[in-house]
């Protein structure tokens, strides 16, 4: 099979087309044919080295696609299921073996790219909204990438849970998806945090969801009201340094965490709650997917470029 190898770490040229042993469904797994691969900001760490990996693999951990073989010991999913799943390290690839536990069945109907572009960054902004912190009816949230695709999905899903949306955009065309995503404000990223206070009265965010990192982490304090949390989930622009935790109090008793998706999936249940919430929402018509981006597999470098020069809007997806 075809799939990309990266054999040292490094930028974009590190992702290499190539041929690679098929894949086997061992016990407890399902061989999957990946109609489609998605492209998440994890990725781009994992190429670059930031998040260490054994050399070479194959990077991607989401996608869809009809089962081709299950392995022994799997029961409630056949050979033929359209699955879809967030977690199968290797999924930019013609095919992936995937652990049964870590799949979730794509309902009849669901175009299957709509469904891998609904995993990673789905599950995502339903933590964020409805755990990391639980927006409350009237509760102001700004969201930073508000037109990228968890930025969408999020400002979706405040909006469903009674909140108000203050997005940051870079662009007018931007900014136009953040509207049609149901933002209540849409601003750039100068002097965001004043334009926050002006829209909340005076009192600032809520929270403030910050995937972006270095470039809005030390302002987007400055936009929380007293007891208000930081929510740092990425580093589209770069990690955040290392800061003094005196500065959350005296900025209001503050709250800050770091969440990745693994603390919000920790079990079969957390993972069917959050997902089967992602696709009956999509189903009702509640919920928005947008794809902004297809690449043919063999343009993976591509693909990464154009998400880290912020050229992208919505998901970006493989095929292979």
């Amino acid at each position: 099979m075809k799939a990309i190898v990266i054999s040292e770490t490094g930028g974009p040229d590190a992702l290499v087309y190539t041929d690679a042993p098929d894949p086997v469904a061992g016990p407890g797994q399902v061989l999957v044919e990946v109609v489609a691969a998605g492209v998440n900001f994890i990725d781009v760490y994992h190429r670059e080295g930031r998040y260490p990996m054994s050399t070479p693999f194959t990077p991607g951990g989401e996608g869809a696609g009809p089962v081709l073989a299950v392995g022994e010991g799997v029961s409630g999913v056949a050979v033929g299921d359209v699955v879809a799943w967030h977690q199968g390290p290797g999924s930019y690839a013609e095919k992936v073996a995937v652990d049964a536990d870590k799949v979730v069945k794509v309902p009849a109907g669901l175009d299957p790219k709509v469904a891998a572009a609904a995993m990673l960054q789905g599950i995502t902004a339903h933590y964020l909204s409805n755990s990391t912190y639980p927006v409350a009816e009237g509760d102001v949230a700004v969201v930073h990438a508000a037109a990228g695709g968890v930025g969408l999905l999020l400002t979706q899903m405040v909006k469903l849970r009674g909140g108000r949306v203050i997005a940051t955009v870079s662009n007018d065309d931007k900014a136009k998806l953040a509207r049609e995503a149901g933002a209540d404000e849409v601003i750039g990223y100068d002097g965001f945090a004043g334009k926050v206070r002006e829209f909340s009265g005076g009192r600032g965010a809520h929270v403030v969801y910050d995937g972006v990192g270095e470039a809005t982490f030390d302002e987007g304090l400055t936009a929380l009201r007293p007891r208000g949390m930081m929510v740092l989930f990425g580093g589209a622009s770069g990690a955040v340094a290392p800061f003094d935790p005196m500065r959350l109090s005296k900025l209001g008793s503050l709250f800050l965490t770091r969440p990745t998706a693994a603390h919000y999936v920790l079990d079969r249940a957390e993972l069917e709650w959050r997902v089967g919430d992602i696709l009956s929402w999509i189903a009702d018509g509640k919920l928005d997917v947008r794809v902004g981006a297809t690449y043919p597999l063999s343009e993976a470098g591509r693909a990464h470029s154009d998400l880290e020069a912020r050229r992208t809007t919505g998901k970006v997806l493989l095929i292979p």
